[in-house]
């Protein structure tokens, strides 16, 4: 018989058929870590989970690829690309909102609502964001979208690989790296969009013009995007990611994950019909593999929870069609939670005093017993989800509420440290200082520097003015830092003591103040 083909099984009113899959990554029989790898060749699944797929990698990549070609006017003074990382100007532009280096801490924020977002996942349904959202699982499926379309499904595809090499096979294989390579430079090409205007940057790209800094990366990005999205595939989550050791401590008995029912699949049969007259005890499971043949990790998911299982739910969709055509209902393979597991198991087996008894979870016409426990939605609700997202709300609302409430102006002063001061001949006191005034919108604005405090005292800007006074107006460029040197005085007979003192930046206009306290010294500052 040809190792791939498949055979019928004639279990119920369609025929189906029993795939030649073996699992690669089986729980059962662990490998030496060094063991050469043995390709897996998941075939294409449909259903809901497939299709939900679909979505998940048009939106993402649709994301990844085309933001750095949006527009966002933000005036003649600032970019227009929506999202931007100008390292040269130290900004990080995201549509309305501008960050600026001292303003590090919104990302530190995001960082912390993506750490809590992704424990506030896992411990409510697993892992789902390997399964649908990780990008290399995102890049794999668009891999292999490009692999099946040139090279065929499975079965097609393991011909291939074990027919001898002809023009044919030449050609399908370096067609598909080909096309692989093109997506890891588009993936490369894209990234750097990201730190400078993009159209600028595209046409200085193919001319030759642009920093080799950005050759180099897109290299480097071609290069990992073809080697893990091609060629390594499941050896990144399995060896690789350090996610899947950590994800036990997020998962609990009440966390739903995609789980085999083995209460209602075994004993399992090829010939349910021939074992049912036999008077043999038969569960649901008809030993089709077809849960195996669609495993992107290569698992068999009847083996139980395993380490290299992403949560995809392919298998839940290849285990749904079986049970359509073998006229039985479907959730043999299912997200389930181990507390329902548990308890159907227990009921199954007589809290272990025996096997699996079909007839103990079902009734005589065939459906399930009242005693199943099912999923229910509100055990998503339980102390450990509600504080995650109670961290994850609280992140939040500070970030957004300090955000709509930060000012755009501010004043920051050093003073000099040598001299500290300088004793004039006429008595009076003078300190140096530099002032740095930080308009932070994308505008020109005039900018009133005044001092409060020290009775007396007056300042001059060098380049300037030239008459000293208490206030002067500065005219500041758009989302730029303007740099004074300044020196401040105070008459003589004032004290000589080191006193405290407030730079003053305010904005008429805009109705912003900024205040820097400083300290002014004097001989009588003791060392």
């Amino acid at each position: 018989m040809n190792p791939y083909t498949a055979r019928d099984l004639g279990n119920g009113p369609e025929p189906v058929e029993r795939l030649n899959a073996e699992p690669v990554n089986s729980a059962k029989h662990r490998k030496p870590l060094y063991e050469a790898r043995k390709k897996i060749f998941p075939k294409r699944a449909e259903g809901q989970f497939r299709g939900f797929k679909w979505i998940v990698m048009l939106i993402t990549l649709g994301i990844y690829y085309l933001t750095p070609w949006i527009r966002w006017d933000r005036g003649p003074y600032a970019p227009d690309q929506a999202v931007l990382v100008d390292i040269a100007s130290r900004r990080f532009y995201f549509f309305f909102i501008e960050i600026w280096p001292q303003e590090f801490y919104y990302v530190a924020g995001l960082l912390v609502m993506a750490g809590f977002g992704l424990f506030l996942i896992t411990s409510a349904i697993g892992r789902a964001w390997c399964g649908y959202t990780c990008p290399q699982t995102v890049w794999v499926d668009l891999f292999l979208v490009v692999e099946r379309a040139i090279e065929g499904d499975r079965n097609a595809r393991m011909r291939l690989e074990a027919a001898r090499w002809s023009f044919d096979k030449l050609q399908k294989r370096v067609s598909k790296h080909l096309i692989w390579l093109a997506i890891g430079v588009m993936t490369g090409g894209a990234w750097i969009f990201y730190f400078a205007d993009a159209p600028t940057l595209l046409k200085h790209f193919i001319t030759g013009e642009a920093p080799m800094v950005a050759y180099y990366t897109v290299a480097i990005l071609t290069a990992t995007t073809y080697v893990f999205g091609g060629l390594m595939r499941e050896q990144v989550c399995t060896y690789m990611c350090p996610w899947p050791r950590i994800q036990g401590a997020m998962l609990d008995e009440h966390s739903l994950v995609v789980t085999y029912n083995d209460w209602r699949g075994e004993p399992r049969s090829r010939h349910a019909k021939k074992a049912v007259a036999a008077g043999e005890l038969v569960g649901d499971c008809v030993d089709c593999n077809a849960c195996v043949a669609v495993c992107p990790m290569g698992i068999d998911i009847r083996d139980g929870q395993q380490m290299e299982c992403i949560t995809c739910a392919l298998c839940i969709d290849a285990c749904d069609g079986v049970m359509d055509k073998v006229g039985k209902s479907r959730g043999l393979i299912a997200y389930a939670t181990l507390q329902e597991y548990d308890a159907n198991m227990a009921l199954a087996t007589g809290n272990g005093a025996h096997a699996i008894q079909p007839s103990a979870v079902r009734n005589p016409d065939g459906s399930f017993v009242n005693a199943i426990r099912h999923f229910n939605w509100r055990i998503i609700l339980r102390p450990r989800t509600i504080f995650y997202m109670t961290v994850w709300c609280l992140v939040g609302v500070v970030m957004l509420v300090t955000l709509a409430t930060r000012e755009r102006l501010a004043v920051n002063v050093i003073h000099d440290r040598n001299p500290q001061y300088v004793l004039e001949s006429d008595g009076s006191i003078r300190n140096g200082y530099t002032v740095r005034l930080l308009n932070m919108i994308a505008q020109p604005r005039t900018i009133t520097l005044s001092l409060e405090g020290l009775p007396g005292a007056v300042m001059k800007i060098n380049g300037l003015v030239d008459q000293p006074a208490r206030s002067f107006d500065i005219k500041v460029k758009p989302d730029e830092v303007t740099s004074l040197k300044l020196f401040v005085t105070t008459p003589a007979g004032a004290s000589k003591t080191a006193r405290d003192f407030t730079f003053l930046a305010s904005d008429a206009e805009n109705s912003e103040t900024a205040h820097y306290k400083a300290v002014f010294n004097g001989p009588g500052v003791k060392k």
